[in-house]
């Protein structure tokens, strides 16, 4: 998988940031709704599922969503940045409601749901990358800063080990989505993740 890092989903609005007005509520509603519904589609159907289709399905015209997202490219990057934004801030909501080891495992579906997303609008994404819309720098490190706030409170609790480097945790979990990936076996994913999670239990007398 590559390490492809946008900024936030507003850097894909059309006007230059030096220029750019915040949205009315009204218009801000509309493209959350339009970003919600192509997360939908793309993940269901890739990238080429028909505009008009995702435009009906948010309840707007499709003039609505070429106000918001001039190009096929832009609505892609937007759906990307922000559920890259919700996958790297979800981590603190799941340890808000639930124990450490089970937050990890939480949060690993949700990691994979993303990955399984990004397959999808995988050619629009290398092609904002080499137009350099789409920075790189940074995607893996936000990644593992997620999943060390989710094992430095594991270890403090200790329901997860405290010897573990977090980034081998984000080659492992990289390593499972790519052996599965031609496999399209949710499953056997689901059970290399909980053999992961089981590996970071923490072991008698620790």
């Amino acid at each position: 998988m590559s390490s492809l890092e946008p900024a936030s989903a507003d850097t894909f609005a059309k006007q230059p940031a030096t220029t750019q007005r915040p949205l009315r509520a009204h218009a801000q509603r509309n493209r959350d709704k339009l970003i919600a519904t192509a997360r939908t589609a793309f993940a269901a159907a890739g990238d080429t599922v028909p505009l008009e289709s995702i435009a009906r399905e948010a309840g707007v015209g499709i003039g609505t969503l070429y106000r918001h997202f001039p190009t096929r490219e832009a609505l892609v990057e937007a759906v990307y940045a922000a559920e890259l934004d919700d996958i790297t801030t979800s981590a603190s909501a799941l340890l808000e409601r639930l124990p450490p080891q089970i937050a990890l495992r939480a949060w690993m579906d949700r990691y994979a749901a993303f990955v399984a997303m990004k397959r999808g609008i995988a050619d629009a994404l290398r092609a904002g990358q080499a137009s350099g819309r789409i920075p790189t720098s940074t995607t893996r490190e936000r990644i593992t800063a997620a999943i060390t706030a989710i094992l430095a409170k594991g270890a403090d609790t200790g329901s997860l080990r405290a010897d573990v480097d977090p980034d081998d945790v984000t080659t492992m979990l990289l390593g499972i989505f790519l052996a599965t990936a031609a496999l399209d076996t949710p499953e056997q994913t689901g059970r290399l993740l909980d053999l992961l999670i089981d590996a970071l239990h923490p072991k008698p007398g620790q």
